[in-house]
């Protein structure tokens, strides 16, 4: 055989065999060669000897795989040869790299045979291979694109034509909860939450059935049974003939994104419902200032005419006061008086009247951590929070039940900290109030905190109580959650930062000491509300001051210029027309009059913080305020040493 596939020359006739022979061999679409013994080349077809670089294939005769263009891989083409004859067994389909001496690299896919003699002996080997490198590449690119699939932070899902799953990413067993091998071969609808009719999921099927791309919104259900909502497109996928044969859909999950969008909108909602609360409340705490304060100086007198009917109006007036500060706590407006509080001794204190507030058929218990932090915050307002948690608690065990309080100190992360913007991650002290009533439907949990929303019968509630929660841990720089199950109860937890330092020591009682009201002194009132300054100049006159009173800081100014007497105090409100209480007295100072100054207000907005009014030492009066209080504190400032 080697010297009738070896012999070449241009005598051969067309029709002898060993042209012949080499004419099928030509004709084959792979490359085909035979070696002898020593690994050297007996022969080769066209397709080969191109490969090799050589014109004839006749050349290739008695060299080695070291003497050709490929001799940087031969090492592995030898021990390929030699295997195959030391063995006496073929090796087929072996892919190997082939190294060419300008640096190119193929892949082959080569398969080799030993060859025989009539006795059986093996005397060489004939082998094949084919350029795969192309294929190889494909292969490559598909893995690649499979490697991204697979680790792509959005899910995907192909389906066949008839919308079984055929395959399904990392991502979604991470997403749904469901392996692999659970939803292979269903449709993806088992996923649907029933938050979509029939009609969406319709529509759906024929956009992509018709060769469109379907893109939406998806409410979907883990298998856990939770729910969370993705954006995605679902689009065919064609063959070469233009048929579909499957479907992929690609999806987002924007669960997180769509709560902070409704907290967001929540927030914006509550911010602007609470400056509208915070504007009424103002305008009525000056209303109210001049309501109680003439009631209270009508029935001073002995025998008042109508005492009943003045007893009503100012009790009237003294539940608007409570719904105005209510008003101001969720609008968070109010004055806090800020000091360092051990929570468990709120909660202690408080225990004997919530006990009388709940009712005997509810039954209180308190688990409190021995190692509990500090909390800076308003002592009152915090009790007023817990009271409101309990009532509203109260109310959902009409039954009776389970009321529990529970406190700790918690680290909130980056996550939980942005879902409750713009408080920051930290330690906080955890206030949690849970109960085992008839739970909250979805339509209260997202008008939980809203003013004036209430399911309790007209006439039973204002709607404020948790509103005022709200309202109050916010101003105190912490933020409130809660969780629900319907028939099993509800959690509110109230997180407050950590503050460093000792908890605030009540004073011994029998400490206070009554402040005179009386004085001869000479006070410049400043008050744009008539009713207030009416009532403020008619009071402060009857306990013997000289009061010089004005509308404006303009005719505060004019009274002061016009005045020779000392001006031993300014009384005047914060947020004015023209010119601010703080602009008043700078310039009364600018002026040579240096009097103390009393600030007044009926609530604390930006413009009061902004002016310095709540500084340490600033002295401050709440509207709405009696007259006794009036008086009260403009004897206290007075006295008050420099």
């Amino acid at each position: 055989m080697t010297d009738v596939v070896a012999h070449k020359g241009s005598e051969d006739a067309p029709g002898r065999p060993e042209h012949l022979l080499q004419l099928v061999i030509d004709s084959i679409p792979q490359r085909v060669f035979w070696k002898d013994r020593n690994c050297a080349y007996l022969g080769c077809n066209r397709l080969f000897a191109r490969d090799a670089g050589l014109d004839d294939p006749a050349l290739i005769v008695g060299r080695t795989d070291f003497d050709l263009a490929w001799k940087a891989t031969a090492h592995l083409y030898a021990a390929d040869d030699r295997l195959v004859m030391e063995s006496n067994a073929p090796k087929i389909d072996i892919e190997e790299p082939m190294t060419f001496t300008d640096g190119r690299t193929i892949w082959l896919r080569t398969s080799k045979v030993p060859l025989r003699d009539e006795s059986g002996a093996v005397f060489g080997l004939l082998g094949t291979y084919e350029d795969i490198t192309e294929q190889r590449q494909a292969e490559a690119e598909r893995t690649r694109l499979a490697e991204i699939v697979e680790q792509a932070s959005e899910d995907v899902i192909m389906t066949d034509v008839a919308g079984n799953i055929t395959y399904v990413n990392s991502a979604f067993e991470r997403i749904s909860g469901y392996s692999r091998r659970e939803v292979e071969g269903q449709n993806p609808r088992f996923l649907k939450s029933g938050r979509r009719d029939a009609k969406f999921y319709t529509e759906l099927w024929q956009t992509i059935t018709s060769g469109r791309t379907w893109s939406g919104h998806f409410i979907n259900k883990r298998k856990d049974g939770t729910l969370f909502e993705q954006e995605g497109s679902i689009f065919p996928v064609r063959d070469h003939a233009g048929q579909i044969v499957s479907y992929v859909a690609i999806k987002r999950d924007v669960t997180r994104e769509v709560r902070l969008k409704e907290q967001l909108l929540q927030a914006q909602k509550m911010e602007s419902v609470g400056r509208l609360a915070g504007g009424i409340a103002h305008d009525f705490n000056n209303l109210l200032t001049a309501i109680l304060g003439f009631c209270e100086l009508i029935l001073a007198d002995e025998k008042p005419s109508h005492r009943s009917e003045l007893e009503e109006i100012k009790h009237a007036g003294e539940r608007a006061a409570v719904l105005t500060r209510q008003l101001l706590a969720f609008s968070r407006k109010q004055v806090f008086h800020l000091e360092l509080l051990d929570l468990n001794d709120v909660v202690v204190n408080i225990e004997t009247m919530l006990r009388r507030l709940i009712g005997e058929d509810v039954r209180l218990t308190s688990t409190l951590s021995s190692e509990i932090g500090r909390v800076k915050a308003d002592h009152s307002q915090i009790e007023q929070v817990l009271l409101n948690l309990a009532v509203n608690a109260r109310d959902a065990m009409p039954a009776g039940g389970v009321l529990r309080i529970e406190t700790s100190n918690v680290n909130v992360d980056e996550a939980l900290a942005a879902a409750h913007a713009p408080c920051a991650p930290g330690s906080y002290v955890l206030l949690t109030v849970s109960d085992t009533g008839h739970g909250m439907d979805d339509e209260t949990q997202r008008r939980v905190f809203e003013p004036f929303f209430t399911t309790k019968p007209k006439g039973k509630g204002t709607g404020l109580g948790l509103a005022t929660v709200y309202g109050i841990v916010t101003q105190s720089g912490g933020f409130v959650s809660f969780s629900t199950e319907p028939q099993k109860g509800t959690s509110f937890r109230v997180f407050l930062p950590r503050a460093e330092g000792s908890a605030a020591s009540k004073p011994p009682s029998g400490t206070y000491r009554a402040v005179p009201a009386r004085g001869t002194e000479t006070i410049l009132m400043v008050e744009d509300d008539d009713g207030v300054r009416r009532l403020g100049g008619h009071v402060l006159e009857m306990l013997g001051y000289t009061v010089l009173s004005a509308e404006s800081g303009h005719q505060a100014l004019e009274l002061a210029r016009d005045h020779r007497g000392k001006i031993d105090l300014i009384l005047t409100d914060v947020v004015m027309p023209e010119m601010s209480g703080r602009e008043v007295e700078r310039r009364l100072a600018e002026a040579g009059h240096t009097a103390r100054v009393l600030f007044m207000s009926g609530y604390s907005d930006d413009a009061i913080l902004q002016h310095g009014v709540l500084e340490t030492g600033v002295a401050f009066l709440q509207k709405p305020f009696t007259p006794a209080a009036l008086g009260r504190k403009v004897r206290e400032v007075l006295d008050t040493p420099e």
